[in-house]
């Protein structure tokens, strides 16, 4: 299963996720594709809309279950911390606050 949380698609890339993907909502988009497809269809997208911001989750054989790609300029950032991807909210107050004594 791979879920793809795009922000802004342009027309032509959201025409070629929905021929592969369901979207259950805006911007959201949902199927079971393989590897290669998933691959494939994400480099179109970044070629064909290079100001997309982009959240991508897939499932793989690890811990989790799943991993998470992160594309473009976004307000969360992934943070890997002993082997789990972890999505860090606001990264900026975060460090504002491990800044402050």
């Amino acid at each position: 299963m791979t879920v793809i949380v795009a922000n802004d698609v342009p027309p032509a890339a959201r025409g070629l996720l929905r021929r592969w993907f369901v979207e259950p909502r805006p911007n959201v988009f949902v199927g079971s594709v393989n590897a290669r497809t998933r691959e494939k269809t994400l480099d179109y997208v970044r070629r064909n809309a290079p100001g997309l911001a982009m959240l991508v989750l897939f499932d793989e054989a690890n811990s989790q279950g799943f991993t998470v790609l992160n594309y473009g300029a976004t307000d969360r950032r992934l943070v890997r911390l002993c082997g789990l991807e972890l999505i860090l909210e606001n990264p900026e107050d975060a460090l504002a606050e491990e800044a402050e004594p």
